[in-house]
């Protein structure tokens, strides 16, 4: 007797019945701690990824006091373009930008004695930010609240204390304000659990995230928790405020010892290690846009400019330096500043600078006082010059690699160093011979190859 059939089909009766308990899924995705621009990045691939293996619900763990407004306005579009239902569990606070992304779910679940609200923008003192960027943040809550059915006027209140606000209209019913502090002007609104339940902010409340799948009957689904990937951590890492700062004081110390050293040695290689980690993050955060891109290396060919080609350093050098500071100033911003991330990239800007020459004159003392640097410069007499082992050069013949205006570069005896002339110019190619040292500079004068005597 064949049995197989019949256990055939039983086993696809049962897959039948129990397929879609099985393949029930359930993303969390943890928002917490500050909101910064690496955040932003993960978000959207944890929705890009829901979109392809659609998942039944996308769950959103939110603790958190705010943080960024270009952050969270990344992330709230991300979650308003999510095909996937989404739910915000707030599991003690959502304040500020925490707030914004909130009110971007399909429903909003509060943990006993959360908190959602307080989103207006402050400065570093805690000051109230300027009316351009209250009034973008009072409207991005507004219609946010408006696309998902919640009071608008209420989320607008939440960032604006002057406004006043008596009674809504929850489900057709009125419901008087009265109660709550940020309904008065002068005060911000906050909600409590049981108040946004009340007011429509809210849908519902649970103390975890299992009880909450148990109540939409997703007790047997599988959990996907995710977490940030390395790159993802790594962003986050490169574009802190003082991480940044200190790329930036690498760079610009790298460069600065290139340009006063003859070739392309170690200082090139840390300044363009720094900077390459400073601007792609910056790039992978978005807070580069084309235009600082165009500020970036305009400066930085400008700089290559006065390495190689044009003697001395000048205009070239300075305005290059110069831009790449204003390039890098602008990557720290992000699309929608408040004055908060203003006088944090100002901030660091300045410790980048700082900390540059800082750095800059501790490796010339040590560099001063190494063996090496004795080696190559031996102190005989109270009356020395550092000549950094160029004395032996004197009496050699060489070719210049630049034009000389008096001062410019020159290959002698295999080494490239800085030349200067006794005040005549000299073109590119012109043999030359050392006639003197001083400190890091060669004094040379020009001389007739043909007669092999010094003009």
């Amino acid at each position: 007797m064949n049995f197989l059939p019949p256990i055939r089909a039983a086993l696809c009766a049962t897959v039948a019945l129990l397929g879609p308990e099985l393949s029930a899924q359930v993303y969390t995705v943890p928002i917490q701690g500050t909101i910064d621009l690496g955040l932003p990045p993960f978000v959207e691939r944890v929705i890009a990824l829901a979109a392809k293996e659609q998942p039944d619900l996308i769950i959103f763990d939110i603790d958190t006091f705010g943080g960024r407004i270009d952050g969270a306005t990344r992330i709230k579009d991300a979650i308003m373009e999510s095909p996937v239902p989404t739910i915000a569990f707030i599991n003690r606070r959502a304040i500020s930008a925490g707030a914004l992304i909130s009110l971007a779910c399909d429903q909003i679940i509060m943990t006993s004695g959360a908190t959602i609200g307080a989103a207006t923008a402050v400065d570093l003192q805690g000051n109230k930010a300027s009316e351009k960027v209250i009034s973008y943040m009072r409207e991005e809550m507004s219609a946010t609240a408006e696309a998902r059915g919640r009071p608008s006027r209420l989320a607008e209140a939440m960032v604006d204390e002057d406004i006043e606000i008596e009674w809504l209209i929850i489900k057709g019913d009125s419901v008087s304000l009265a109660e709550v502090e940020g309904g008065r002007k002068g005060k911000l609104v906050t909600l409590t659990t049981e108040k946004a339940i009340r007011l429509g902010m809210a849908d519902g409340t649970f103390e975890s995230i299992e009880e909450l799948l148990r109540d939409r009957n997703l007790q047997d689904a599988a959990i996907i928790s995710f977490s940030p990937s390395w790159s993802e951590r790594m962003v986050r890492f490169l574009t802190d405020p003082v991480v940044s700062s200190l790329l930036m004081s690498l760079g610009i110390m790298g460069l600065i010892f290139e340009i006063r050293s003859p070739g392309f040695g170690v200082g090139g290689i840390i300044g363009v290690t720094a900077l390459s980690l400073f601007f792609g993050a910056s790039f992978m955060a978005e807070l580069a846009t084309i235009t600082e891109v165009l500020f970036f290396v305009t400066g930085l060919i400008l700089i290559l400019l006065e390495v190689f080609v044009i003697p001395g350093f000048g205009v070239a050098g300075v305005s290059g330096i110069g831009l790449m500071l204003w390039g890098m100033f602008k990557m720290m911003l992000g699309e929608y500043p408040s004055p908060e991330q203003m006088e944090q990239a100002f901030l660091g800007l300045n410790i980048g600078i700082i900390g540059a020459i800082m750095a800059i004159i501790l490796m010339l003392r040590m560099l001063f006082t190494s063996r090496l640097f004795k080696e190559m410069a031996p102190i005989t007499s109270p009356d020395y010059t550092v000549s950094v082992g160029l004395e032996s050069l004197v009496g050699q013949q060489g070719v210049t690699l630049t034009p000389c205006m008096p001062s410019g570069k020159a290959d002698i005896g295999g080494r490239q160093i800085n030349i200067m002339t006794r005040g005549e110019s000299l073109g590119k190619g012109v043999a030359v011979e050392v006639i003197s040292v001083e400190t890091n500079v060669a004094f040379v004068r020009a001389v007739d190859t043909h007669s092999q005597e010094t003009l």
